[in-house]
């Protein structure tokens, strides 16, 4: 990996460094208790980090790994109603850890449990942001997990990969890092193919040709398919992504200092406002349009609003304001954007000119089905 312009640890105090820490990474796999020597040596290199003048956020794994320990349970919850048991006997007892190790390094921290819906509800996201941008500015690090014990599945992120790119892409962070069990990614997985090639650097992650393997250790959730595609989301929202090793979490200020440690996603240049970063990342698409060609050339090249002469199907339910997902006729996706028009209405407008609305409809709508202040193609 070259020298990233002088992006070193100690001569540029202003980033913002998102760390997340899987359970693989936290525990033992044949115990599912804590591996105290990887959080003590993950806590003192942030407490370094945060001493050089960085922002520090950390998105942590374990607490239902922590609770099967505590509870004696040998196997991973596979029911809703167990799992947010044992999260909430476990969130308590993992925060009170770090809060230890932390206290013993006097740096003061802040437990924030999320659902989808604090990031998905643009209110909410915005106070999110201001509570994080508060913490940072009094220096206290952030330590973020799902709200397990009251998630519902249609408002989980999945994991905490994930969930780690959306608060990335939410504070506007330089660096997201994944810490997994692995070194890096590889063109297999390297724990059944003795032929698999280490991959150090990926400039355009959709060239990426890699085979993903599940899930690394039986108390995870996130297999290598997650992180790839927490790195598109962060990337997206120009924050490099670095996948590495979470048992030497000290790589990372050799990581920010320019060394070729693990994979490195080149973050891509982003334009877009705070508002069209929400809309990509934390929206939650309620239906699909499909685009015949002149409509896809008027949003990617020319920067155009989406207007229903040029929709030839609508797919799903959704209302006024809901998120959907812009594809080509194919199916492939192209942007996303907030709707004007429920998908009710949309389908009988669809493939019309805009000043047919009023007869179509009986009462005279907006012009545009997705305006482009509410479209954001898929780059970025």
């Amino acid at each position: 990996m070259p020298q990233h312009d002088g992006n070193i640890a100690n001569s540029l105090p202003s980033q913002t460094i998102v760390v997340k820490i899987g359970t693989s990474s936290l525990t033992r796999a044949e115990t599912g208790h804590l591996a105290l020597a990887t959080l003590g040596r993950l806590v003192e290199t942030l407490c370094q980090l945060q001493r050089l003048g960085h922002r520090i956020i950390l998105v942590s794994s374990g607490a239902v790994g922590v609770g099967c320990a505590r509870l004696g349970i040998t196997q991973r919850p596979k029911t809703i109603a167990l799992k947010q048991a044992v999260a909430a006997v476990g969130q308590g007892r993992l925060v009170r850890v770090y809060d230890d190790f932390f206290t013993s390094l006097s740096q003061p921290i802040a437990q924030v449990l999320l659902t989808r819906s604090d990031l998905s509800l643009r209110s909410r996201y915005v106070n999110s942001y201001r509570t994080f941008r508060q913490l940072m500015q009094m220096g206290i690090i952030p330590i973020v997990n799902e709200n397990d014990t009251v998630a519902v599945d249609e408002l989980k992120f999945g994991d905490n990969d994930t969930l780690s790119a959306l608060v990335a892409s939410l504070v506007g962070a330089d660096y997201l890092f994944l810490l997994t069990d692995v070194d890096q990614l590889y063109s297999a997985d390297p724990r059944q193919d003795p032929t698999a090639q280490p991959i150090s650097r990926v400039q355009h992650i959709d060239q990426l040709e890699a085979k993903i393997g599940a899930a690394g250790s039986s108390w995870g959730t996130g297999g290598m398919s997650t992180k790839l595609e927490a790195a598109k989301i962060a990337i997206a929202a120009g924050t490099h992504t670095v996948i590495t090793q979470g048992q030497t979490p000290e790589s990372l200020i050799k990581i920010l200092q320019g060394e070729a440690i693990g994979t490195f996603f080149e973050a891509q240049p982003s334009k877009a406002s705070a508002r069209k970063r929400w809309i990509f990342g934390n929206t939650i698409p309620a239906g699909r349009l499909y685009l015949d060609g002149g409509a896809i050339k008027a949003i990617q090249s020319a920067g155009k609003s989406l207007l229903p002469a040029g929709i030839i199907e609508v797919e799903g339910e959704f209302t006024v304001q809901d998120a959907v997902v812009i594809c080509d006729a194919s199916g492939q996706e192209i942007a996303r954007g907030l709707v004007n028009y429920s998908d009710e209405d949309l389908r009988k407008i669809c493939g019309h000119q805009s000043t047919d609305i009023p007869s179509l409809l009986g009462y005279k709508g907006a012009e545009t089905v997705v305006h482009r202040d509410n479209l954001v193609l898929s780059s970025l």
